[in-house]
């Protein structure tokens, strides 16, 4: 179980890690042949970066939401 927790932690940080690799290439002028435009490079870039931050911050939310470690700031109706 273990591995597979790791494996979903892992492979969001991937991604987001990718995002700011396009990011940065998007402003650097680096495109890649995947994507139509530079601009469309960026929003992509910024697209994975959000998406691999929030689903890592929900993961680690719903743990702490199980173990009882968010006191109460964080309770579900």
């Amino acid at each position: 179980m273990r591995i597979i927790a790791l494996l979903l932690l892992v492979t969001p940080g991937l991604i987001a890690v990718y995002g700011i690799k396009l990011i940065r290439d998007a402003l650097f002028g680096e495109f890649h042949n995947i994507f139509f435009h530079i601009a469309i490079q960026g929003i992509a870039g910024i697209l994975f970066v959000v998406g691999g931050i929030a689903f890592i911050g929900g993961f680690i939310l719903h743990r702490d939401r199980k173990r009882n470690l968010t006191k109460g700031r964080f309770k579900q109706n």
